[in-house]
């Protein structure tokens, strides 16, 4: 059992460690960079929600299958 403490303190002073390298340096993006990432994200996957549920899609998928399905070995 002292083992497996000693692994598991260890493996938690890498991960203190590496947050402590992370949160340190100006390299990473700030809080309001996450958030407009964020929403731009989401609106990009709104759009394409939309773009993917059209009835031209939804069509050609429709038939793209029905051939797959159909064709004859």
């Amino acid at each position: 059992m002292t083992i497996e403490c000693s692994v598991a303190t260890r493996r938690w002073r890498l991960v203190v460690a590496r947050l402590a390298g992370a949160v340190g340096g100006e390299a990473g993006m700030s809080t309001v960079e996450y958030a407009i990432g964020t929403i731009a994200a989401a609106a990009f996957a709104a759009v394409l929600y939309k773009v993917v549920t059209g009835d031209t899609i939804v069509g050609a998928l429709n038939d793209l299958v029905q051939r797959a399905l159909s064709v004859k070995f």
